[in-house]
């Protein structure tokens, strides 16, 4: 998360013209997602469109070449690193 300069001011003025401390309003926006609950899905993608998505997925997988167990072993992933 990045937090620009324009942020803490444009915070400050919303605190203000609620009449409000910045604490007190980012404590009521907390409060306030808290009780809203999570927010919706996205409507579900159709069946056809995941079954073209895995298609292109495998698409040329057979070109991929089989590596050994030995490759997906946490010391061949940090070998570089102590």
């Amino acid at each position: 998360m990045q937090i620009t300069v324009d942020i803490p001011d444009e915070l400050a003025a919303q605190a203000q013209a609620r009449g409000l401390t910045p604490e007190l309003y980012v404590r009521s926006l907390i409060d306030a997602a808290v009780h809203t609950g999570p927010l919706p899905l996205p409507p579900a993608k159709p069946k056809k469109d995941l079954e073209a998505f895995f298609r292109a997925m495998a698409a040329n997988s057979d070109k991929i070449p089989q590596l050994p167990d030995e490759a997906f072993t946490r010391e061949s992933f940090y070998q570089d690193h102590d």
